[in-house]
């Protein structure tokens, strides 16, 4: 695809171009000047999504200019370095995504995994490898296997051109429209699993910590009635004992009052 300005200063002058969320142009410039190479860098991203959107027959373009400000997706452009103005052969869209993915025996697993969300190549470059380079300079540069890969509603050409030159041939298709392939949760890694703390050399294993043992330590209570409490009301014949036993060292005791005989009663 060619554009009615130079590339060069746009994209730069390798064959390859990555340009993430902050869309920076490879030119260096200031002011006005920089204005218009971040302006022509919007203008490339906007037409090579309609292209891909019309040879998908989409009604509305996956990738734009403004998508890719407010997502953290990386795309990746290959180029037509020769003068005078080069162009644009295709482009591939990839990014990390939250999803829910179901195994094959029925479970539910969250995964964040690098995801493919738009490959195009234009239509006169097509069947020359164009396509094969763009995904194995992307695979390459994320450091991951093309089985770690989703892909975010392929298209019977795009699975057949996955199945031919990466061995995608077995998708497992899922309910949010993401296609993942065999091998996809056999590659992936365990969580790494935190190592129990060993007790240092000088210390000895304990069952549980000193503030543990003091609140398991309960005091032997004393049986009744030496287990009430001082100013705790007393009533009947125990009154005149304890009363012995609260007084203070070096003093008489109380007197047990004296009881009436029933006979001076009677008398009376």
């Amino acid at each position: 695809m060619e554009f009615p300005f130079d590339l060069a200063p746009v994209l730069g002058g390798e064959r390859f171009c990555v340009v993430d969320q902050h869309l920076r142009p490879a030119g260096r410039g200031a002011g006005a000047k920089r204005e218009e190479l971040e302006q022509q860098l919007r203008t490339v991203i906007d037409e090579l999504g309609k292209a891909s959107a019309k040879a998908q027959g989409l009604s509305t373009p996956v990738t734009s200019a403004a998508r890719m400000e407010s997502n953290r997706h990386v795309l990746y452009l290959l180029r037509d370095t020769r003068p005078p103005r080069g162009a644009v052969l295709g482009f591939l869209k990839v990014g990390y995504k939250k999803l829910f993915l179901l195994e094959r025996d029925g479970s539910h697993v969250e995964v964040e995994p690098l995801c493919v969300l738009d490959f195009y190549v234009h239509e006169s470059q097509q069947r020359r490898g164009l396509g094969r380079e763009l995904f194995q300079e992307m695979l390459q540069r994320e450091r991951v296997s093309p089985q770690r890969l989703a892909v975010d509603r392929p298209s019977p050409k795009l699975l057949g051109f996955l199945g031919k030159h990466f061995g995608l041939s077995q998708p497992i298709p899922q309910v949010n429209n993401f296609v993942i392939f065999e091998g996809f949760f056999s590659t992936r890694t365990a969580p790494a699993r935190r190592p129990f703390p060993r007790p240092r050399p000088e210390e000895p294993i304990k069952p549980y910590s000193l503030s543990e043992r003091d609140f398991l330590r309960e005091e032997p209570e004393p049986p009744w009635p030496f287990n009430l409490a001082r100013g705790s009301p007393v009533r009947g014949s125990l009154r005149p004992f304890l009363l012995r036993r609260e007084s203070p060292p070096g003093t008489a005791p109380e007197p047990p009052p004296r009881r009436a005989s029933s006979l001076g009663r009677v008398g009376r």
